[in-house]
């Protein structure tokens, strides 16, 4: 079986489980399926706010898609998340993501 069915399988059991969502997403990011892995970031993030890799990775997927002004606003999300949540690395990273994309 390959890593989506699996991933889908837990899923379909567990919809709330964050890990397989975020897992789900990456994945079909590898496979140059941005349109539905950006699908799964909003679903995890609509489902767990405070997952703040999704906000990062789905912002650098925004950005490399071309659609800055929803990076930006995925970034400061993710940043005041990081920020609540004292982690302090997360949103220094994406602090700089969006440095980067608003000059």
């Amino acid at each position: 079986m390959d890593k989506i069915a699996g991933l889908k399988e837990i899923l379909a059991l567990e919809p709330g489980n964050s890990l397989a969502r975020y897992g789900l997403a990456m994945e079909l990011a590898g496979q140059g399926e941005t349109d539905a892995a950006l699908a799964e970031f909003d679903t995890l993030l609509a489902g767990d706010a405070g997952y703040t890799a999704g906000y990062q990775m789905s912002a650098q997927m925004l950005a490399d898609a071309g659609r800055q002004p929803d990076a930006i606003v995925r970034l400061k999300t993710g940043i005041e998340c990081a920020t609540r949540r004292g982690n302090r690395h997360a949103a220094s990273q994406m602090q700089v993501m969006l440095d980067e994309l608003d000059r």
